[in-house]
């Protein structure tokens, strides 16, 4: 006797309609009508890619965009104005078989089912990570700043009320050189994420049914960044550490510390030659003017050095580290020239 005898009629329905949709998706190919949720900049890489696929007409036949409206136009708004893509507002008012797949890019919003639903295909993102290491909001800050010597994009689907936990349905990686700092890797991140976007489309039913859930293991995050992230630990920081914040940073905050009891920003930070010598009681944030240079040698916890070209104190004007030097450290009993 068949196992159907014991199945409730609506079950077998439910399955049957499955069935035929799954089926009906791997016959269907491109043009896909496409629905693009992004807000920045790192989400213009993707769009800019997508619209010139829209504009050739064989991979896409339909773009439009969703973003959020709040205050000034993001760069996703700018550029769908400029480009004349159809803008939606947060949360769009869809309905079911107006788009093939949505896709993610930066776009800061947990996406409940309800939407996920309106797409045949679901929805896809792009991630600057090798997930499921540094989920969040900051995962190529996070990368660098912790030393990591590679990272990648993911291209995963979408889940449910949950960020970056989707199945992953494609992954390339990318290396983190010793001297990268956060905007190189942003563009080349950026850059590979878009390619291998249009990749995905181009087979679409194929790349989701090879899609396979993230490892349990290796779960680290990222979550959104905060000026308190810059502060300098002389304590417990190497010369390396200070120098990853630093490069992880480049172009959003400078590293800052304290001189006196005064908030500076240490600007233009490189790891230096140890040809200076230190006592073993010296004290990490110890600092001399390196005068040949022309730059500040600040010690470290591994009794290491960094350099700084220039030097932010609240209030005034960026200065050069002899400036420093002359205003700031000569005027400081040699025992207290340390940054704190």
């Amino acid at each position: 006797m068949g196992l159907c005898r014991f199945l409730s009629p609506s079950y077998l329905t439910r399955k049957s309609t499955v069935q035929r949709s799954c089926s009906f998706q791997n016959l269907k190919k491109p043009p896909w009508k496409v629905l693009f949720f992004g807000t920045d900049d790192f989400s213009i890489f993707s769009l800019e890619s997508l619209t010139k696929q829209y504009r050739k007409g064989t991979l896409i036949n339909r773009l439009e965009v969703v973003t959020t409206v709040k205050g000034k136009p993001n760069s996703v708004n700018v550029f769908s104005k400029q480009n004349n893509l159809k803008l939606h507002k947060w949360p769009p008012n869809i309905t079911y078989g107006q788009f093939d797949v949505g896709l993610v890019v930066s776009f800061g919003h947990l996406i409940p089912r309800t939407v996920i639903e309106k797409f045949e295909f679901g929805m896809l993102n792009v991630h600057a990570s090798l997930l499921p290491r540094w989920r969040g909001a900051a995962p190529i800050i996070y990368a660098i700043a912790n030393g990591d010597t590679q990272t990648g994009i993911t291209i995963m689907k979408i889940s449910p009320e949950k960020f970056d936990v989707g199945e992953i349905v494609h992954q390339e990686c990318v290396q983190i050189h010793a001297d990268m700092k956060m905007k190189q890797l942003y563009t080349t991140l950026g850059k590979i994420g878009a390619e291998n976007l249009v990749k995905t489309l181009e087979s679409l039913p194929s790349s989701l049914s090879q899609a396979k859930p993230q490892p349990s293991t290796g779960v680290t995050y990222a979550p959104k960044i905060s000026p308190q992230l810059s502060h300098i630990k002389w304590e417990k920081m190497t010369s390396q550490e200070i120098y990853n914040l630093a490069r992880a940073l480049d172009g959003i905050f400078h590293v800052q510390t304290t001189w006196s009891g005064t908030l500076v920003k240490l600007i233009n930070i490189e790891k230096a030659e140890n040809d200076i010598n230190e006592n073993e009681n010296s004290q990490p944030g110890r600092v001399h003017y390196d005068k040949q240079n022309k730059v500040l040698r600040i010690l470290c916890c591994d009794n290491q050095f960094i350099t700084v070209e220039k030097v932010g104190v609240v209030g005034k004007k960026i200065m050069t580290s002899v400036d420093f030097n002359n205003g700031y450290i000569k005027k400081e009993p040699p025992d207290c020239r340390c940054f704190k």
